[in-house]
């Protein structure tokens, strides 16, 4: 039975990973932070089929142990302080986790075991004020926040590390990717949250920053296989993950209001508030080389992932009243 280590675990991403290893037959052991708060909403109906142990990305000695422990055959780093908005206001923290986090772990899998197979979870916010459109492997990048220089930390060292020791290290570098287990803070489920609250009666108005940045937005629950395959390889590579397809916020909005009925220009107002330092107006992926190589393309349309997200928030605010 091969064993996988998912760091971040409780997350959108991690819990969707771990649900399709466990599919797959594997062990999966997930490291999770110690917290004074339990946040494992995520990952409650697969809990029992999991080993949950403590670490975290700030201490190397943590990440040496369990690797030791658990013996995995692959690593999936999928943690990180991943919010962009955030990494403005704690941009050093952000640092530590996301760029200096991918060293530790690395440095910790070459010492403990190198024929471990590490997947590092790169972003398409790294091509940041893109110089080409679409993106792919091989556009510079040109990273607009704390949160995307500290990825771009991580995916470059990943590759050095790749080249320099020979270990099976590879980034997947996927454009945004939502689903109803996304964060709240984040616009994509800010939106169908407030769509759903609004259609209830339970708000009157939608608050948001920049209407008309444009993102490539997919299904995560499909892109976790795409990292799966990558790890599967012979020759371990980068890919661009996404659907090829760019939206606005503006766009989501009027998807997500018209899924209930509503005209989105009666409830969205925009907030100053919201705004940030330095935006990224376009990212669309070219992943003709997932489809290629790894036989992956994406399945789940924009309209559909919408509808999803605001049936599942519709739902959940129903169930709580």
């Amino acid at each position: 039975m091969p064993i996988a280590l998912i760091t971040g675990v409780t997350g959108q991403d991690g819990s969707y990973l771990a649900e399709f290893l466990l599919q797959k037959g594997y062990q999966v052991v997930g490291m999770v932070r110690r917290s004074s708060t339990v946040t494992y909403e995520r990952i409650e109906h697969i809990q029992n089929d999991l080993i949950l142990v403590q670490g975290d990305l700030h201490d190397q000695s943590s990440l040496v142990s369990i690797l030791g422990n658990y013996q995995p055959d692959e690593v999936y780093n999928l943690a990180a302080q991943s919010f962009v908005a955030t990494s403005w206001n704690q941009a050093v923290l952000t640092g530590e986790v996301t760029a200096l986090g991918v060293i530790r772990l690395l440095e910790a899998i070459r010492l403990v075991n190198p024929k471990i197979r590490f997947y590092q979870a790169s972003s398409s916010e790294m091509f940041g004020k893109a110089v080409e459109v679409p993106q792919r492997e091989t556009t510079p990048f040109y990273p607009r926040s704390p949160y995307s220089v500290a990825k771009v930390y991580g995916h470059w060292i990943t590759v050095n590390y790749r080249e320099s020791y020979n270990l099976f290290t590879v980034s997947g570098i996927l454009f945004n990717h939502e689903s109803p287990r996304r964060g709240l803070e984040f616009v994509t489920r800010k939106i169908t949250d407030g769509v759903a609250r609004i259609k209830l009666g339970l708000a009157k108005e939608l608050l948001l920053g920049n209407l008309d940045t444009k993102r490539d937005w997919g299904f995560a629950g499909e892109y976790v296989e795409a990292m799966w395959k990558m790890l599967q390889q012979e020759k371990a590579e980068d890919f661009v993950i996404g659907t090829g397809a760019a939206h606005s916020v503006r766009d989501f909005c009027e998807t997500a209001f018209r899924y209930v009925g509503l005209d989105y220009h009666d409830y969205v107002r925009q907030d100053a508030r919201f705004m940030r330092p330095a935006d990224v107006e376009l990212l669309v992926a070219d992943c003709s080389k997932a489809r290629q190589k790894l036989g992956w393309s994406p399945k789940v349309t924009f309209e559909q992932l919408v509808a999803m997200m605001v049936e599942a928030d519709l739902k959940r605010l129903k169930d709580a009243s």
